[in-house]
């Protein structure tokens, strides 16, 4: 070591540029022999910065950068903290990343600036009694104005330091308190982030859950602490491979390959299939930014999919039928608000059958009359569907639908899938599995006998008679109703599906919703501000039946 690398050496840490793009290379190096001197680069930047007014300039936005990524790279978690516009969170984020990610070196090389963004990538490596293994990822920073101070400072967000760490999330490398667990689906074939990587809160999940109870054995990891304690810690690295333990779910891994690529189509977009005769869950997909398991925590209303349920308490009630005129008029006033159909359009002389198939709102809403009981579409989905119990337990977090009591527009409203009505893919799979098998089945990701946990029922079965005219009305809407296009690739005879568009508040265009069944599978998909129903989630379900 010669005597001006010695120089730079501040608590045991060293720090060399090395030269390259942008500001040049920092180096952040673990370094036994340091002399512990204090000051440094990180420290003579930061009180350089100069109070100004105004939006930041580009060369603010750089020097500023350049001297938190040199007291980053230094290790001086004050000097970095100084830095930025929240220098608690600042500096504990970047004491903990040598101290508590046990990050060994770091080549922090900063990218092309765009304006006072600086993006930049890191080449680290972690080590933990013993093993060393390398980490890279590329994250950026926004350079603004302090508000009191007037200094340029890095805008701080936990994704400086990782770009997958969110609000009140941690670094941490170390052994983890539940061991890995291999989990396979119901042929025995093993189910990994890398080859379905939508799966991966799922798997999370799983590990969190059933790691300690299934066997195996910790062994070294890097991964995000999460913000939630119920909330699953997120693997980034494995530094020693643990012992793990065999799980098997009831997934299936071609169904699952086929909803991967489904969703990969489409941003925002979810999907769930279900065995209709036990509730088995077969796939769970999503593709959003924000990894969100929405297939099945989501909370969102599911448009005209809804009239599945609406339609069987109707007939239950006797107030429909499959044959039954149903008018369907351009529109109807309910509780003070008006309702239309899509575009305007009307059926004259329409059975029940054609109005379901067709998607006809006017027709479902003006039966409330007849009906005269706020609480009937809530009982119907509760006792029949499994709807609104609030206990499904899956295996893995999940979301029950909710269906509340309505009066009025609102009611009205509840009846076409709008209101105050919420459900997820998973929840209108099961519906439409309960409305192909005549009986509700809880929909189950592992069995329950792994850890005994109790399983939803719903109080009685639905009559022959509701079945078997759902069945014919779902099986009309997927040959010559709203669903014929989707549906049009899915093969054989006994098919059925349902519609749904769901409009959201501030949402250019509304959610897109499908729902359908092919012999003993159903599926559900719902795509963010996706348009129609069979525009955008109809593929995403008829490609996932075609796979089963």
């Amino acid at each position: 070591m010669n005597g001006a690398t010695k120089g730079a050496i501040v608590g045991g840490v060293f720090l060399a540029m090395l030269g390259g793009a942008g500001y040049g290379v920092y180096t952040l190096v673990g370094d036994g022999g340091g002399d512990g001197k204090s000051g440094g680069k990180g420290g003579e930047s930061a009180a350089a910065a100069e109070k100004g007014s105004g939006p930041v300039t580009d060369k603010e936005a750089a020097q500023t950068a350049k001297a938190f990524f040199a007291a980053w790279a230094a290790g001086d978690a004050h000097a970095a903290a100084e830095l930025t516009n929240n220098v608690q969170a600042a500096q504990s984020a970047v004491a903990d990343y040598r101290a508590k990610a046990y990050v060994s070196k770091a080549v922090i090389t900063p990218g092309a600036q765009t304006g006072t963004t600086i993006p930049f990538a890191v080449a680290a490596e972690i080590t933990y009694e013993g093993a060393t293994k390398p980490l890279a990822y590329e994250s950026k920073l926004t350079v603004v104005r302090g508000l009191t101070s007037g200094k340029p400072l890095v805008d701080w967000q936990p994704s400086v330091i990782h770009p997958q760490l969110q609000k009140d999330e941690k670094l941490r490398a170390g052994t983890p308190a539940t061991p890995p667990v291999k989990a396979v689906d119901r042929n025995g074939e093993e189910l990994s982030a890398e080859k379905y990587p939508s799966l991966r809160p799922v798997l999370d999940q799983l590990r969190q859950t059933y790691g300690s109870k299934v066997g195996g054995k910790a062994g070294a990891e890097l991964w995000i602490e999460p913000a939630a304690q119920d909330a699953p810690k997120r693997t980034l690295l494995t530094l020693v491979e643990g012992e793990p333990s065999t799980l098997k779910t009831y997934l299936d891994a071609k169904v699952q390959a086929a909803a991967e690529k489904a969703v990969a189509k489409y941003p925002e977009s979810s999907v769930v299939a279900v065995q209709t005769g036990n509730g088995h869950v077969l796939a769970v997909a999503n593709n959003r930014k924000d990894g969100f398991n929405a297939a099945m925590e989501g909370r969102r209303a599911p448009g005209s999919t809804m009239k599945v349920v609406t339609a069987a308490m109707l007939i239950d009630r006797g107030k429909a039928a499959a044959d039954r005129p149903a008018e369907c008029t351009k529109d109807v006033v309910w509780g003070g608000r008006t309702f239309h159909n899509l575009n305007n359009f009307e059926l004259a002389g329409a059975n029940f059958a054609t109005s379901f198939a067709k998607s006809c709102n006017t027709a479902f809403i003006k039966q409330i009359d007849d009906v005269d009981d706020d609480a009937a579409l809530a009982k119907e989905a509760r006792e029949v569907f499994g709807l609104g119990l609030d206990n499904w337990k899956t295996g893995i977090r999940s979301t029950d639908g909710q269906v509340p009591e309505a009066k009025g527009a609102e009611a009205a409203a509840e009846y076409i899938g709008q209101g105050r009505i919420t459900m997820n893919p998973l929840n209108v799979a099961s519906f439409t599995a309960t409305a192909r098998s005549g009986s509700f089945h809880q929909p189950l990701l592992v069995p329950p006998e792994l850890d005994g946990r109790p399983i939803a029922q719903a109080a009685r079965q639905m009559k022959p008679s509701v079945q078997q005219q759902l069945v014919r009305m779902m099986k009309l809407t997927a040959t010559s109703g709203t669903a014929a296009q989707a549906m049009s690739s899915v093969g054989g005879s006994d098919k059925g599906a349902k519609t749904g568009s769901a409009e959201v508040d501030g949402a250019g265009s509304p959610d897109s919703w499908f729902t359908g069944y092919s012999g003993d599978v159903a599926a559900a998909a719902m795509v963010e501000a996706g348009g129609h129903g069979g525009d955008a989630a109809g593929p995403l379900v008829a490609a996932v039946l075609n796979a089963s």
